[in-house]
Formats: structure tokens, sequence, C-alpha cells
């Protein structure tokens, strides 16, 4: 049997647990600043947490170590996160965090489509039933009456 860390359930599962303290710590600390500049905040606090955790296990590899095609994806990756946050950050300045995170999570749907079009990924029905409900649910949570 599989250990709970070995686990990308149990990882999936901590990802959405802290996304959610995200939601509800960011609309807090926006408040009293520019959200581009609360972003950048955020951002200095993620490469210092990253920082210590990878001296604490050891994990820095040399940079020359990466390829190329890392280099590029990371980079890519890398600035499609910042623009994430960045629209992320100026929704919640403007709107409800039970209304922007719901409509942020439709990025699942997008994952969904992207790694069917773009990686070759294969859903079968029930699993496109459920992107389905994901999309309904995100904007019935979203849709204010």
């Amino acid at each position: 049997m599989k250990p709970v860390f070995a686990s990308w359930a149990f990882w999936a599962v901590l990802s959405a647990g802290f996304a959610a303290l995200t939601a509800i710590f960011a609309k807090i600390g926006v408040e009293g600043v520019n959200s581009d500049f609360a972003t950048f905040l955020r951002t200095l606090v993620v490469i210092a947490a990253l920082a210590a955790i990878l001296t604490l296990l050891g994990e820095w590899r040399p940079l020359d170590a990466i390829s190329p095609r890392t280099y590029v994806f990371l980079t890519l990756s890398g600035l499609a996160t910042g623009a994430s946050w960045l629209c992320y950050f100026r929704a919640l300045k403007l709107g409800d965090a039970a209304r922007v995170a719901p409509i942020d999570k439709l990025s699942v749907v997008l994952v969904a489509v992207f790694g069917v079009v773009f990686l070759g990924e294969r859903l079968s029905g029930r699993n496109w039933a459920g992107v389905a409900m994901i999309a309904a649910g995100a904007i019935l949570v979203a849709w204010r009456s």
C-alpha cells in the first residue's frame, strides 16, 4: 500500500484547502492596498517559503543541470501564474471572495480541455460530465440572484 504522502490525491486535497485559505486571507489583505502590490508582497512570501523548504530538504540544484526546454516551459508557467495572480487579486479587490473563487476554479474546466487538446489526455464520458458539472456549479455559485 502506498503511503498517504505519496498519493497525488492527498496533495490535491491539501492544495484545495490552501487555495481556499488563499482567497480568504487575500480578500482581507487586499483591502488596504493596491491589488498589484498585494500580489508582489504575496510573491515575496512564496519565494522566501520555497527557498526555506529547498534549503531544509537539500533540494537545491545547479541551474546548468536544467534543460533549455524545462526553462522555457517553467518560464511560461511562471508568466501564466503571475498573470493569474494579478487577475485574481484584482478580482478579489472588486468582488466577493465567495463569487470570485468559483470563477477562478473554472481553470479546472480549462485544464481538462487543454489536457485533451495539447497533451493528448483522454477523458471518459463520465469525466466530461464532471467537467460540465464543475462549470455549471462555478457559474451558479458566482451568479448573484
